[in-house]
């Protein structure tokens, strides 16, 4: 039932995409804001405690309904789980994005692909050369790919129901609302956000880069995450572009030009320059790796029935 209840999320979510700034973050940023404003007072303990309510309190809920929608029909149990998949995952959350501009680069349509991944990054990138926009949003297409899917796949696995889905979500959200955050007056509120997001994220993160291995040119792709990796400054991001940069035999990271300058970036990756056609095979890395999550859990499936 869980690899069914992954499979229909993915189709649905295919078939029907789901407008996730309005639906989903458009809430979660009010539910965040709310918390804010009764626990923060600078203090990092604060921020600990907010976050524990947030996300002890929304996985329980989950856990508690799925569990009773279980024991009155099972089938409601798998639809439940379908329904928080949905919200929780998917391609289609930022994927837009990056079609556009993979098509506006094939068009000849620099000026458009600058404006889109511009609105993608919430930077400007006015004189960013073609390479680099491809550079860019093969980038975040391999960031987003991780932390909307793989990572949601794996906590999914491990809790009851879709509980684990949202622990992972709601940890990636308050660590980008929270965590992300260095305002004074924001003071150190975030600190916790940022720290459990990447003690949940340290293995699942490290399982993807090593099936972006699998699936691409592992050498390359091993080699690139060992001697790469801890030059990027976020270093969970870095694992994650040295490891894909070598499987598809592609360059990232290096400089680049937003805002008006030029930002200096170590190389990630090895092989040619980015342009569309590394675009197009990012995709097929995705989905082959995607593949190989599914192959695995059919794999451990059978063999807990044979066990049986």
């Amino acid at each position: 039932m869980t690899l069914f209840s992954l499979i229909l999320a993915l189709l649905l979510e295919q078939l029907r995409p789901l407008p996730v700034a309005r639906v989903v973050h458009a809430p979660l940023r009010a539910f965040a804001a709310f918390l804010e404003d009764r626990f923060n007072d600078g203090e990092a303990r604060h921020g600990t405690v907010a976050w524990w309510v947030a996300v002890l309190g929304c996985c329980f809920a989950a856990a508690f309904v799925f569990f009773i929608l279980w024991h009155v029909q099972p089938l409601l149990g798998v639809a439940f789980n379908v329904i928080v998949l949905y919200l929780t995952m998917g391609f289609r959350q930022v994927s837009h994005y990056f079609t556009d501009i993979q098509l506006a680069l094939r068009m000849g349509e620099l000026p458009r692909a600058r404006q889109l991944i511009g609105e993608w990054r919430r930077r400007t990138h006015d004189h960013s050369s073609s390479s680099e926009v491809a550079r860019l949003a093969i980038e975040e297409a391999l960031v987003a790919a991780h932390r909307n899917v793989f990572g949601v796949i794996f906590w999914y696995l491990l809790l009851p129901g879709p509980s684990g889905a949202i622990l992972y979500r709601l940890a990636c959200f308050l660590n980008e609302e929270w965590g992300a955050r260095t305002s004074p007056d924001f003071g150190r509120f975030g600190d916790f956000a940022a720290r459990a997001f990447a003690i949940l994220d340290w293995v699942p993160l490290r399982l993807t880069a090593a099936a972006f291995s699998v699936v691409g040119d592992f050498e390359d792709a091993v080699y690139c995450w060992r001697a790469q990796a801890n030059q990027w400054t976020d270093k969970a991001a870095g694992i994650l572009l040295a490891s894909g940069g070598g499987a598809l035999g592609v360059r990232l990271g290096m400089p680049i030009h937003e805002s008006g300058e030029v930002l200096e970036r170590p190389e990630m990756g090895i092989g040619d320059d980015a342009d569309a056609d590394f675009m197009q095979s990012t995709i097929g890395l995705i989905w082959r790796t995607l593949v190989l999550a599914f192959l695995l859990m059919a794999l451990l499936g059978v063999a807990g029935w044979v066990g049986n």
